[in-house]
Formats: structure tokens, sequence, C-alpha cells
């Protein structure tokens, strides 16, 4: 069988905000059916990559390339991205007043497939998708994130992804925040999502989330640079160990 090729391929990637450089030099090849975590102390630059991986307007891009499904993306704007398979997690949730669950999910669904779902279609397979959670169906009618805890945010974000069904979730310390209830309630929704045909990119500070969802990869990200990468032996070393050790790797 041919070699699709990685799904995601970013190569020596500097990126700044405002300015201020933030990224120098990342490197991170991911193939379908993985796993990685991103794992970095604060200040790290790990929403920073997040953000510029979905092409996040407020982040320029100084140098080197991000590639989905072999095609370079590094101009693409966050709508191609999600239009052609791609989606992040927010770390802090927007709301979106008078704007529905189920009707945000039938506008993404229908940009992200080119079908135009009636509600009825789009309902069912909504209800299908929280049922699978373990979800309330009176969570569909209520406003985007409105009135919502943060679990019951970060479960609506789990909720998209199931119905969007992306070929790569990027999650931004989805775990942030998180009593153990809801933090059982995100990994059991990337373990049930994660597959053959489907990438993952999860940033996290803490190992706790990985006691859940058991990485392919683990990289540590240290000013603004994968210093180290491994298996998912290199999470439990972060949480014995600190970053400290790995601060001197990443100095000039």
């Amino acid at each position: 069988m041919t070699d699709p090729g990685p799904l995601l391929a970013v190569e020596d990637l500097h990126a700044s905000v405002d300015g201020q450089p933030i990224l120098s030099g990342v490197n991170l090849t991911a193939r379908r059916g993985e796993i990685h975590a991103i794992m970095g102390p604060n200040g790290s630059g790990k929403s920073t990559l997040a953000k510029v991986l979905m092409g996040h307007p407020s982040y320029e891009v100084t140098s080197g390339t991000v590639s989905f499904k072999g095609e370079d993306i590094t101009e693409a704007d966050p709508p191609t991205r999600a239009n052609m398979g791609m989606f992040l997690a927010f770390q802090y949730p927007e709301e979106i007043p008078g704007v529905s669950v189920v009707n945000f999910l039938r506008t993404a669904l229908s940009n992200r497939t080119g079908v135009d779902y009636t509600v009825l279609e789009l309902r069912l397979r909504v209800m299908d998708a929280m049922e699978s959670l373990g979800m309330d169906a009176s969570f569909a009618d209520r406003y985007v994130n409105q009135g919502f805890s943060g679990g019951e945010r970060k479960r609506n974000e789990v909720l998209q992804m199931a119905v969007l069904e992306p070929e790569l979730a990027i999650m931004d310390e989805t775990d942030s925040g998180l009593d153990i209830d809801a933090l059982q309630v995100v990994a059991e929704g990337v373990n049930r999502l994660a597959g053959p045909e489907r990438g993952f990119v999860v940033i996290t500070h803490y190992q706790r989330l990985l006691d859940y969802v058991t990485p392919d990869h683990v990289h540590v990200l240290v000013d603004g640079r994968i210093v180290r990468s491994g298996g998912a032996e290199l999470a439990h070393q972060l949480e014995e160990e600190g970053y400290e050790a790995f601060r001197a790797v990443a100095a000039p």
C-alpha cells in the first residue's frame, strides 16, 4: 500500500505575536491514528502553537511551513483549515448568545461537508453523539456556552468533535480547570474518536489527562521549540522531575 504521508507536517516553524517571537523552530510530524501530546511549562508557546496551526490571524508565521494532508496551509485562513478537516478545542471557549448548540453544529457541519442538513437530520446526529458521550439531551437547545460551567464548556467541545468528525483535532489545554468527572468525559471523548482515520494533538500542562488518554508520542516544548520527544513514559518523567532539566536543553 502506498504511504499517504503525514497528516500534519510542521517544519522549522517560527511565529510571533505583536512582534514578539514565540515559536523558534518547531518540527512536528503526526500521522493518522496517532495521538501526540505537547507538554511544557507556562509561557513555553503551547497555546501559540495551537493557534498558529489553526491560522489565527493575530499570530504571524515568520518562517517555516505547516502542511496538512500534503498541502501547504501556512497562509490558509481558519475557515479553510476547518473545512479541510482541522478542529481546535479551545482552552477558554467563548459564549455565543442566541445561537443554540444544535444550530451552531448544523452550520459548522454544513460548511465542513457541503451538505445542507435539515434541523431534524442534524438533531438526530447530535442526539446520537450526546447519548454516546453520556450527555443530557437538553444540552442541545442551550445557547452555545452561555451560562455553561467550565466542565460543560469542555463537554461542548468534545460534542463538537463527535459531530464534526475532524481528521485532525487539536486540543489546547482542554483539561485546564476540570474536576475529575469532567476530565474523564473529555478523555472518554478523545478515546471514542481516536482511530486509524484521525489524528490528535493534545496540548497539556499536566500529566493527569494522560492518565486517561495514552499518547503515542510525547513532545516537550520549552522556549518555543520541541526539545525532547518520546513515548508515554516521557510524560511520567516530566511529572516526577519537572521541566527544569529541559530548560538547559532549550538554552541557546
